[in-house]
């Protein structure tokens, strides 16, 4: 085992991103890539701090043979054991590849599948306004009942979509939970794809961004031009819908990509340490989006409001991040007591 996949092993096994293992050795984010990708390794001195950083010896580090840091148990000390046994799982270059290509694949159709969803009501809220404003002799149970089956139909699309997606991406989803090894050249390959990526996934990131800031103008140029006339709101708050569908098509493709590199390389919500919380938020999110939901249907039968009560549902997706945010906080901080 060369150098760059010893190293790999010990940042993952500490639970440390590459900008954590950094910051550790008073270097860049740059330099700590480069060395995993065996582009150039450290000198003498930073080979020292590293030894002592992680508790194994400078010949464990530079001779190209394969053994693993482990803990001597009578003196509490790091020593190397050679007949440790390897991690549950090695990825080789090939299921990398394939990961990388089913996830390139899967991410237009899903955002598309997404773009549905958010745009399904549009019908509904349009037949409404028309059917209460009595312009085109539309009833209130035709447009209703055809707003709903619109909605459904939009919906019904989308599914077969996350369900195919699903059951592409499920052989890889232990990179999601598991922490795991990447066999040699894996991480430089990933690397390089992500810095070749960079451009495109913060172009979509802007383009989304932006749609969704200008997705209100339409609503209150609206409300400018004549707030009495409701059909025209309404209309407008489609276009929103539409706008927001559209900026979201960018932020998930790019977002999905993006992401497989992160669960390859095993940063950001994807290191070691994440993915010991994963469960727990996992079930804070189940619970959360439950709650929710029971919300929305008991405000809405109680009150008779269902062309209104949908406003619960942006208002949840803003909260949900900071409860994520303080469920992270929480087990952090669980983590360190106990440490």
């Amino acid at each position: 085992m060369i150098f760059a996949d010893k190293l790999i092993r010990l940042r993952k096994k500490s639970g440390w991103s590459q900008e954590e293992l950094a910051e550790q050795m008073n270097v860049t984010r740059q330099s700590v890539s480069k060395w995993e990708g065996a582009q150039s390794i450290p000198d003498l001195e930073k080979m020292i701090r590293l030894s002592e950083l992680f508790g194994v010896s400078l010949d464990y580090l530079l001779k190209e043979r394969f053994e693993e840091a482990d803990e001597d148990e009578d003196n509490g000390t790091k020593t190397t054991n050679l007949s440790e046994d390897v991690p549950r799982r090695r990825v080789s270059m090939e299921e990398a590849n394939a990961f990388l290509s089913v996830k390139a694949a899967t991410a237009k159709s899903t955002a598309i599948g997404a773009f549905l969803c958010i745009i399904s009501p549009i019908c509904l809220l349009l037949l409404g306004a028309i059917s209460e404003s009595g312009a085109y002799g539309v009833s209130e149970n035709a447009a209703g009942g055809i707003g709903i089956i619109v909605l459904l139909l939009f919906v019904v699309a989308a599914i077969p979509i996350f369900i195919s997606n699903g059951s592409k991406t499920e052989p890889f989803d232990y990179l999601d939970t598991e922490i795991f090894e990447t066999e040699y050249g894996v991480s430089g390959m990933v690397m390089e794809r992500r810095k070749n990526f960079q451009r495109v996934y913060t172009r979509n990131n802007i383009i989304g961004t932006c749609l969704c800031i200008v997705s209100v103008i339409p609503l209150f140029a609206a409300v400018i031009f004549d707030e009495e006339n409701e059909l025209l709101l309404v209309a407008m708050l489609a276009m929103l819908f539409l706008l927001v569908g559209v900026g979201v098509i960018f932020f998930i493709r790019g977002n999905i990509i993006w992401e497989s590199y992160q669960k390859l390389l095993q940063e950001g919500e994807y290191s070691g340490q994440r993915k010991k919380r994963r469960p727990i938020i996992s079930a804070v999110s189940t619970g959360y989006w439950l709650l929710v939901t029971a919300a929305y249907v008991a405000y809405s039968t109680a009150f008779h409001s269902w062309g209104d009560s949908w406003i619960i549902w942006p208002v949840a997706g803003l909260i949900f991040p900071v409860v994520i945010v303080f469920v992270n906080l929480l087990t952090k901080k669980e983590e360190e007591d106990h440490s």
